[in-house]
């Protein structure tokens, strides 16, 4: 069996949360980070596809780390995503548009409401 170790020519699987060496400063690494996750994509899954350490990512997203820039980033992105879909509904026509536009419209308020911290009531 270590004969057959010996010649085997594949790479190794890359750790947990990797996929490859990340070459992107801190910026684009939260710009990059900022922009999966308002695609609703997993930490892990982001960390794997960008290399980026999965502690930076899980920081990030938990607000741990530059909560400010990242929220803005995430909300920029959202929007961005908002605006896109609705343009490539206009593929359609009548009845069809009209409930992909609804549904484009409640999936963007849902996602709103679910990065909005909540506010205790004053008293």
């Amino acid at each position: 069996m270590s004969q057959s170790s010996e010649h085997d020519t594949r790479t190794p699987s890359p750790p947990f949360g990797y996929s490859r060496e990340c070459t992107l400063d801190a910026d684009q690494q939260l710009v990059a980070v900022a922009k999966f996750h308002a695609h609703q994509i997993r930490p892990n899954r982001i960390a794997y596809r960008l290399g980026v350490d999965i502690a930076v990512v899980e920081a990030l997203i938990a607000g741990e780390l530059e909560p400010e820039r990242f929220t803005a980033a995430v909300a920029s992105n959202r929007k961005q995503r908002y605006r896109d879909r609705m343009r490539d509904s206009t593929e359609r026509r009548g009845t069809g548009r009209y409930e992909l536009q609804q549904q484009i419209e409640k999936d963007f308020k849902h996602e709103l409401a679910i990065s909005a911290p909540s506010v205790p009531p004053r008293q």
